[in-house]
């Protein structure tokens, strides 16, 4: 016989509800609390652990007693702070905020939520946690970056949400939503490893030239070129920075191709891993003679990569390229498509790389045309250096160096792109 039968237990205990949310909301409390008491703040662990219960009972009883509950913690708020005003040490506003908080959290708790009271009170813990890192940060800011994280938030929340979902056009041409969604992934990679860039400093050149060549490569091989042209000795620097430049170049643009159009990667995988493995080699090549001028790295002055003015070229180029892919992609087939990556490579690798892989995505366009077009783009942009650094550098041996370290990796890019548009039918199980 089962045990169940010969020890029946109670099916039903009516005060576990309550219990369990009175548990939760003291976890809570107590674990917010910590970070304050650790900072010998006068309400600490005892004081967020009660509040935390306070607000709990209140959305136990009903809305009454929670809105009881919360007006007597604002109370006690008030007293904290007159106390603190008292004895001379300022106002406790960042504590008596976070004790609002962990009342309205054992509200939720008393009301059954469980998701949303830990997922405050865990932010809330982080928030009190990270107070010198934050200040940090935040003093560190010029205007101008501020300016552009208010900005990239406008135009993600503000903006995109306003414009009209599909195309805009009678003839299925411009998607003003679908452009801005890639604007706006160009931006935030742009904007996020500039930020990487500036708290981690010039700490080596492959940081350097790596995350320099995922904001904009073009601006990374200028800023080095022109170095070497006031410091020669800096030559085998550049050259590693140029090569480390284009392998970020080429990851920037896989990854847009991954995340825009999966398939279409296909195509374009064995040129891209060729292209990433050769500068990578040349690079690793030059790491001995690096190491003896490692005192001498230069740092990237980048400047802030998102502005209002680069945002809306990037969305006009993107939507050009777009709109050009499609007219070429039906009136000549895929050479057009293909003569518009190669222009689109010229002017930014990844508008085109981006364009190519939306237009896959919303099958505009078939994926290996697409994937060969983004190879197209991506060696139109690692030639495009060529002339900055003999532009900068003529007369010295680097911009020898670079022509054939460039010419390698165009090269070996090209027999990748050959085989790649070969074997992609047999990879999508096309005869």
């Amino acid at each position: 016989m089962p045990i169940a039968q010969l020890m029946p237990l109670p099916v039903h205990w009516p005060y576990l509800p309550a219990i369990e949310r009175l548990s939760l909301a003291l976890a809570l409390g107590l674990f917010v609390g910590l970070e304050r008491q650790w900072r010998r703040k006068e309400a600490g662990l005892r004081t967020f652990g009660l509040a935390s219960l306070l607000g709990c009972m209140g959305g136990l009883l009903g809305p009454g007693y929670a809105l009881m509950g919360l007006g007597l913690l604002g109370l006690l708020v008030i007293f904290l702070n007159v106390q603190s005003l008292l004895a001379g040490q300022g106002t406790e506003l960042t504590t008596s905020v976070a004790l609002l908080v962990t009342g309205f959290t054992g509200v939720f708790c008393g009301l059954g939520h469980t998701l949303t009271p830990v997922a405050v009170s865990v932010v809330s813990a982080a928030l009190l946690a990270w107070k010198e890192p934050m200040a940090g940060f935040s003093i560190g800011l010029t205007e101008a970056e501020l300016r552009s994280a208010i900005l990239l938030a406008i135009l993600a929340f503000v903006i995109y949400p306003a414009l009209p979902a599909g195309a805009v056009d009678p003839w299925g041409l411009a998607d003003l939503r679908a452009a801005w969604v890639t604007v706006l992934l160009i931006a935030g990679i742009g904007f996020a490893n500039y930020v990487l860039l500036k708290l981690y400093g010039a700490r080596g050149i492959e940081l350097t030239g790596f995350l320099g060549g995922l904001v904009n490569s073009t601006v990374t091989v200028a800023e080095l070129a022109g170095r070497v042209g006031q410091t020669p000795e800096l030559a085998e620097v550049a050259y590693r920075g140029v090569m480390i430049a284009t392998a970020a170049m080429v990851v920037r643009n896989a990854a847009l191709l991954a995340l825009l159009a999966p398939r279409a990667l296909i195509t374009s995988a064995p040129a891209l891993i060729l292209m990433l493995a050769a500068s990578a080699v040349l690079s690793w090549s030059r790491g001995r003679r690096v190491a003896s001028t490692s005192g001498a790295t230069p740092s990237l002055m980048l400047q802030s990569p998102f502005s209002l003015q680069a945002t809306l070229k990037f969305g006009l180029i993107f939507l050009d390229l777009q709109v050009a892919g499609m007219l070429a992609q039906r009136a000549l087939g895929r050479y057009g498509f293909y003569a518009v990556s190669l222009a689109g490579g010229l002017i930014s690798s990844a508008s085109a790389v981006a364009s190519a892989g939306s237009l896959a995505a919303h099958g505009a366009v078939p994926v290996e045309v697409a994937g060969t077009g983004a190879v197209l783009a991506s060696l139109t942009s690692a030639l495009v250096n060529l002339p900055l650094v003999l532009r900068t550098c003529r007369g010295q041996r680097l911009a020898e160096r670079l022509a054939w370290g460039i010419g390698i990796v165009v090269a070996l890019g090209v027999i990748g792109a050959v085989a790649g548009a070969r074997g992609v039918p047999m990879l999508l199980g096309q005869r």
